[in-house]
């Protein structure tokens, strides 16, 4: 069984995106020298009852990003600014990898494209998981069609916008 951490932290804002941040001391308390994208459990003032699994993201000086998806904040009933008691336990069920199967017409870009598939491999895998997973969510096959286009669009180097993101350069 993991160390659980629980700590109390006003919730702040990164770009657009909520989060806590876990000091150096408190990710060594999880997992002493982890430097990558931390795979771990997540409850906010006890919220949700099943915990959410959240990858913490490094900073760089030791410390980590815990951004906070929206239903962990919805079933918490906190926003930007809250102080709230957060509880974070090392996932150790966590396998690496996109959990999420590739839309075939995205398999077959990559496979006839050389430099998306180049600017896809370089992608961290949170940002190919995080794009799976939004791909596997839409509900109709046109949903998919067009967010796959942009996904190719994006990736392939063009610049624009997608997922809350300016791509540019396929990053």
């Amino acid at each position: 069984m993991s160390q659980t951490l629980v700590f109390t932290a006003t919730i702040q804002l990164h770009g657009v995106n909520p989060y806590v941040l876990v000091s150096h001391e408190q990710a060594q308390a999880l997992r002493p020298g982890w430097r990558k994208p931390m795979p771990v459990l997540v409850q906010v003032n006890d919220q949700p009852k099943q915990p959410w699994r959240i990858n913490m993201m490094p900073v760089g000086d030791g410390s980590f990003y815990l951004y906070l998806h929206a239903n962990v904040r919805m079933a918490s009933n906190t926003k930007v600014g809250d102080v709230a008691t957060i509880r974070v336990q090392f996932n150790d069920a966590y396998h690496p990898g996109p959990a999420d199967p590739m839309p075939p017409q995205l398999a077959m870009a990559l496979a006839d494209n050389s430099k998306l598939r180049q600017n896809w491999d370089a992608l961290p895998p949170s940002r190919q998981k995080e794009i799976l997973r939004y791909l596997a969510s839409l509900k109709s096959e046109e949903a998919v069609a067009r967010n796959v286009a942009k996904v190719i669009a994006m990736v392939g180097g063009e610049a624009g916008r997608f997922m809350g993101r300016d791509w540019k350069d396929g990053v």
